[in-house]
Order: structure tokens, then C-alpha cells, then sequence
């Protein structure tokens, strides 16, 4: 089975208006998700390969913000932190103000109508462009500079080569763009465009570099990780990546995020099961548990076919991990409706989950349905999930006692440590709390025998 290359080239500096590049210092906010991150820290290694000092927001010449536009709260934390650096701006404490990512792809008219203090904006798929913009706010151009493309337009792969990693021993690993799928809730496709899977041999290589930085832990990302590989290919390569990736030196973890349930195939399965690099954790977002609900939103499944997904994953990968979200309060939701959602909640015991209240967003073809919910109907459902979810993952983590679990650390107090096991995704699941005399690093992986059990939490000891 043959890959489609790419040609890989030297991603040049950008040119434009001045042929030399000003000295400046550089204030850089990233906002949202860890797939706007890493847009983000690729827009930091073009920054840092042209030469730009990064500094703090106090000190910087250009405030850059990289904004999050996905629901009205994304939006609404994005303005506050745009309205806090355009004080910065008019006090004179710097020259220039630009806004990238999803609300500048959303936005772009409104953000130069309402807050005239941003001088650029750039879209999703052209973050490319940044240095030339902060060549034109630092020769002295006026707002309304603007750098937008049709949401499809393909971003090359090398510029993710460039990107300027954190340092941590994890990385997120963005393998695709944009979403095929119609959800009636989201605002995605619109912002962020088709679904478009980079190459195996693209992403292999940012890996690569990763780890030579130190990163053992990949997570893998996308809109929609297991629809990788169908439009690049003309079929889901998702195991071959990860196959691929398994291969790479010094990466010991990888981990899988935003599956659909109807896209995981059974090579993709079989990958998860056979190979160790492969955590057997999957994050597979099923929103609701409804019929009526699930059709409302656009889902393509029902509550049988969910049923039946989640126990063959069960069945096929052992050890599996399995985490969701789901949406209270979309519009029609009944009482019934909900409380069918936390006895689903109680029978398929769910290791971690989330769940989000509806958020009404403009445009989308949920926002013209009849019979929205009240917000704190809304906020009460959550809390009443919250609760029912709280009872399962006790439960599930009790069984955990007696067991031994490889971890690695993330945090060291004194000798009080946290760390992450198999079952815990960075920032949204829980930790391994233990004590030791012996000195280990972030980074490191450490085996625990499980003596405790809380919440969310476990508590164990060095192996």
C-alpha cells in the first residue's frame, strides 16, 4: 500500500511591503482548544524563525491574541482578553494589536466595527501570514488589515514542522482540519472548513521532532480524528498512522481524541489492541442518548447503534478507557428525554465524561429549532449529569484498587506527586496522587500499585 507524498520545501519567510525585518517584541495569547494550540505554536515558530523577541503583554510592541470562536462563552472570553490588551494599545504600551483563529475566520467585519483598537486579523488557514502582518502594524499601517481565505484552503504541512513546542513531555498532534460532518449545533464546518487529513509522512516527521524535544506522550487530535485519511487517500488510514507513528523514537504513549462512533473501523481497533504505543483510551463524544435527540442534532446514530459500538469496543480492546460528552438542554429536550440520558449514563458506565449545556449559536440550523430550554433548566441538567457521573467513576475506580498502573508525573510538591495513568488525558481527567523520597521528573513514567480511591482520583504507591 502505497502513501501520497508531499514535496517537502523550505516554508520561506514571508515577504510584503518591507524588505527588512524590524526589530520588535512580541506578546503571543492563545485561546480555546488544543487544536487551536497547536495553530498557535506554529504561528510562534514563524515568529520565532524570523527573529522577534517573545515577551510579556506589559512589553510587547505587538499583541497578538489567537481566539477560540466555537460557542457564544469561547466568544465572549476572547473579547474580554481582546478588550484587556486594546487598554494596553491605547495607553501606549504597544503598537499594534492583531487577532488570529476562529473568531477572526467568524468575526472578521464586527471585530474592525467594534473594536477599532485591532490593527490585523487573520483567519484559519492563513496563519501563515503572520510575520507579514506584524511587518505592517510595526511600519505604521492603520487597522483593517486582513488576512482571510476561503475556510477550505489547505494549510502546508511544513509550517506545522515549525512550530515552537512548550517543552512538555506531551505534545497534541493535529492530523487533520475542518469537519464533514452536519452537526445541527456547530459552528465547525463553517469556521474551519472540510474535513482536509495531512500526509502520514508529514505528520511522522513533526513527530519526530517532537520527541527529539522531549515529548513522550502523543495526543492525537483533529475535528474528527477517525475520519483520517478518507479525503487524501479515498480511505480511512487512521491505523496506518498510527502505526506509522508507533515506529518513531521516543514516543511511549499516544492517545486518541474526538472519534465518531461510526467512523472507528475495525482495522483501527485491531491497531488499538495489538500495539502497545497505543493507549487503549478513547475520548468518542456521543452528545446524547436519545433518538429523537440524537436525530435533532444531526448525529447519523441511534441509541442501539451507540449500545452496540461501545460494547464491541469493550469487547475488542482490553483495558479500554472509553470518555464522552454530552449536551443537555438542546432544543426539545424533554424531561423524559433527559432522564432517559442519566439511566444511559448509569448503564454503560462511562470511565470519564463531560457535559456542556446547549449553547445557542447564530447560524447554525439548531438555533431555528422550536422549544429551547431555559438556561437554568439547562444548568440544573448538568449538574444532575455531573452527580450521576460522579457515582459511576467512584464506583469504577474503586475496582482499580489493588491494581498496578504506569504513570507519568506531572507535578512534585515536596515529594507529593501527581501523575497521569493510561486513563487520564492531560487538563480533562484525573490524576494518580503518591509520595516519594526518590526524586522524579516531569517526564518521567513511574509504576503504581493503586491503594485509594477517590472521585476522580486515585492514590497509590511506588512500585
Amino acid at each position: 500500500m502505497k502513501f501520497i507524498t508531499y514535496e517537502k520545501t523550505e516554508a520561506p519567510l514571508e515577504t510584503g511591503l518591507l524588505s527588512e525585518v524590524k526589530e520588535a517584541k512580541i506578546s503571543f495569547t492563545s485561546l480555546g482548544c488544543d487544536k487551536n494550540l497547536v495553530d498557535g505554536q506554529a504561528m510562534l515558530g514563524l515568529i520565532n524563525r524570523e527573529g522577534y523577541e517573545l515577551t510579556n503583554k506589559d512589553e510587547a510592541d505587538v499583541l497578538i491574541i489567537n481566539t477560540c470562536g466555537f460557542i457564544m462563552d469561547a466568544t465572549s472570553e476572547g473579547i474580554e482578553q481582546i478588550l484587556e490588551l486594546a487598554k494596553r494599545k491605547k495607553e501606549g504600551k504597544a503598537k499594534g494589536l492583531i487577532v488570529t483563529g476562529c473568531m477572526a475566520q467568524r468575526y472578521q467585519s464586527e471585530i474592525f466595527k467594534e473594536l477599532p483598537e485591532v490593527d490585523a486579523v487573520i483567519g484559519t488557514t492563513q496563519f501563515q501570514k503572520i510575520n507579514h502582518a506584524i511587518r505592517r502594524v510595526m511600519a505604521g499601517e492603520s487597522n483593517n488589515i486582513s488576512y482571510l481565505a476561503d475556510r477550505n484552503t489547505p494549510t502546508p504541512d511544513d509550517y506545522y514542522l515549525l512550530r515552537k513546542h512548550d517543552g512538555k513531555h506531551f505534545a497534541y498532534l493535529k492530523i487533520s482540519e475542518g469537519c464533514d460532518r452536519n452537526c445541527t449545533y456547530c459552528t465547525i464546518p463553517s469556521i474551519r472548513g472540510r474535513h482536509r487529513s495531512r500526509s502520514i509522512e508529514s505528520l511522522v516527521e513533526e513527530a519526530t521532532i517532537l520527541a527529539s524535544q522531549g515529548v513522550r506522550e502523543l495526543i492525537i487530535v483533529a475535528q474528527d480524528t477517525t475520519h483520517y485519511g478518507t479525503d487524501l487517500y479515498g480511505e480511512n488510514r487512521l491505523h496506518i498512522l498510527l502505526r506509522e507513528l508507533s515506529k518513531v523514537d521516543g514516543i511511549h504513549w499516544m492517545r486518541m481524541l474526538y472519534a465518531y462512533p461510526e467512523h472507528i473501523t475495525e482495522e483501527t481497533i485491531k491497531e488499538m489492541a495489538r500495539n502497545p504505543k497505543v493507549l487503549p483510551y478513547l475520548d468518542m463524544p456521543i452528545q446524547h442518548s436519545h433518538d429523537f435527540i440524537l436525530k435533532r442534532m444531526g448525529r447519523g446514530v441511534n441509541n442501539a447503534r451507540l449500545v452496540e459500538i461501545i460494547n464491541h469496543l469493550r469487547k475488542s480492546i482490553p483495558g479500554l478507557v472509553l470518555r464522552t460528552t454530552v449536551i443537555v438542554g438542546f432544543p426539545g429536550e424533554t424531561e423524559e428525554h433527559f432522564e432517559q440520558l442519566l439511566d444511559f449514563i448509569r448503564e454503560m458506565k462511562f470511565d470519564r465524561l463531560g457535559v456542556f449545556a446547549y449553547s445557542r449559536e447564530e447560524g447554525t440550523p439548531a438555533d431555528r429549532l422550536p422549544n429551547h430550554i431555559e438556561d437554568h433548566i439547562k444548568q440544573n441538567r448538568k449538574n444532575l449529569v455531573m452527580q450521576t457521573q460522579q457515582e459511576v467513576s467512584e464506583s469504577n475506580l474503586r475496582n482499580r484498587i489493588g491494581t498496578t498502573l504506569e504513570a507519568i508525573v506531572e507535578k512534585n510538591t515536596n515529594g507529593h506527586y501527581a501523575a497521569r495513568t493510561y486513563m487520564d488525558c492531560y487538563e480533562i481527567d484525573g490524576f494518580v496522587f503518591f509520595d516519594s523520597e526518590e526524586k522524579y521528573n516531569e517526564g518521567d513514567f513511574v509504576n503504581i500499585r493503586i491503594t485509594h480511591s477517590l472521585e476522580h482520583d486515585l492514590i497509590g504507591e511506588v512500585v
